[in-house]
């Protein structure tokens, strides 16, 4: 069995998460990350992805939840993530996800000088994440 240690994910509004988990895997803006216990102290920034939050064993179906931008601090014994947005598939309007898609979509394509393109791609990340659990 895998060490224990404790993972808090904190948005704005919440404590989203906050146990004692033995695996759990992000994305940042480095590539998708697993960290179990005893891991190097660091820091990341995060970027749009699934965070997938096993309790207790990798082999079990994890928590999943839509990570959208924030940071993490790695220690030894925990991790912390400060998320600026973070939700539960079950919290997600999957009609207003796929609105953004397609605004998002069609801002990349317009091509416009007015146009934030990072902006625009980073809203069509967040709505393709949010609609990865649209079953």
């Amino acid at each position: 069995m895998a060490e224990p240690f404790v993972l808090r994910i904190i948005a704005p509004d919440r404590i989203f998460y906050e146990g004692e988990v033995c695996f759990v895997e992000f994305n940042t803006t480095e590539g998708q990350v697993g960290i179990y216990a005893r891991h190097i102290p660091m820091t990341n920034v995060l970027s749009p992805g699934v965070v997938s939050i096993y309790e207790r064993e990798k082999t079990e179906e994890p928590k999943q939840a839509a990570l959208h931008s924030g940071f993490v601090e790695i220690l030894e014994d925990q991790i912390t993530i400060l998320a600026e947005a973070v939700e539960w598939p079950d919290e997600i309007d999957f009609h207003r996800a796929e609105e953004a898609r397609i605004r998002a979509e069609r801002r990349l394509h317009e091509h416009n000088g007015a146009i934030d393109m990072p902006r625009a791609e980073l809203a069509l990340k967040r709505a393709l994440v949010r609609l990865k659990f649209n079953k």
